[in-house]
């Protein structure tokens, strides 16, 4: 089952395609990662899915139906963009967006105690939002955006503006709301962030969606037999090895990375090193989620 599907859609701003037939499935219970340089198309679908603007073309369906204005109570969405209103006071603010969302007021005012102690600002009440830096700005939005409980909780650069303690924080609540129960959508270029928490990810690239599926299956297909060996005393010289093996060995010359080519195996390699020296560790160097990002978009920067 799939909490979002979004099937063909396509998205113009006059002459300029933002989108070109996305298809992209949100599986229930996931954290899911849209990943994409600036300019890719990922902020124009988020607005697709809260519904701020429609595709041109092609549907989306939120458990497994139409999208409707209802179903915004079920959303929770942190834009990268920030959107509080500096004049007010962060209480009375809270407290108006909650019930934008369809609390009660009652509800609202326990709900905003829980998380205000939570994250230790209970003394932020009474503050106007101008006073308070970035990073305790986006800590109440963050609050905000989670405070009714929905169902898919689409977060947009969430760790922008805070210092290491608080990103930890922030990410730490996001697994602690996704294993109780909340489907999320991960939108960063903090491409760790991703390989962390992420189960599932799609990279669009000039308005079309170029990969998609599950991270260690695309880590997988990136692949290119390549794998680093330990040794027990360094080598001195890797000149036995045929020429379409790609060889680089460490500074101390314990370690070595060989990149195969595809009529290899590692049972090939192996008798090559062993008169050399003794084997102590191998293991296949996997791509990670930056490395497969810059290759598939071919170097666009992630910033």
């Amino acid at each position: 089952m799939n909490i979002l599907s979004i099937a063909n859609v396509s998205k113009h701003y006059g002459d300029y395609q933002a989108l070109s037939d996305i298809t992209i499935e949100v599986p229930t219970g996931s954290i899911y990662g849209l990943l994409g340089p600036n300019g890719a198309g990922k902020t124009s679908l988020i607005r697709i899915i809260n519904q701020i603007t429609a595709p041109d073309s092609g549907q989306v369906f939120f458990n497994g139906k139409p999208l409707a204005p209802h179903h915004v109570t079920k959303i929770g969405y942190l834009p990268e963009e920030r959107g509080l209103y500096r004049k007010m006071e962060v209480g009375e603010q809270a407290l108006y967006l909650a019930q934008l969302k369809g609390l009660s007021k009652a509800e609202a005012k326990k709900r905003l105690k829980y998380w205000f102690e939570k994250f230790d600002i209970t003394s932020w009440w009474g503050k106007k939002v101008e006073e308070l830096s970035k990073g305790m700005a986006q800590k109440v939005q963050f609050i905000v955006t989670v405070l009714h409980e929905p169902e898919l909780l689409i977060f947009d650069e969430p760790f922008s503006g805070f210092d290491p303690i608080n990103t930890n924080l922030i990410k730490a609540e996001i697994q602690e709301l996704n294993k109780k129960g909340a489907s999320i959508i991960f939108s960063t270029h903090r491409m760790e962030s991703v390989e962390e928490i992420c189960e599932h990810i799609a990279l669009i690239h000039q308005s079309k969606k170029i990969l998609e599926g599950r991270v260690d299956a695309i880590r997988k297909q990136y692949s290119n037999n390549t794998f680093e060996i330990g040794f027990s005393q360094p080598l001195t010289a890797l000149s036995q090895l045929p020429e379409n093996i790609d060889a680089q060995l460490s500074a101390d010359g314990t370690k070595g990375v060989f990149a195969l080519p595809e009529s290899l195996t590692p049972n090939d390699l192996l008798p090559l090193l062993l008169p050399q020296a003794q084997i102590v560790s191998m293991r296949e160097v996997i791509p990670s989620v930056n490395d497969i990002f810059i290759q598939a978009v071919g170097g666009s920067s992630v910033e």
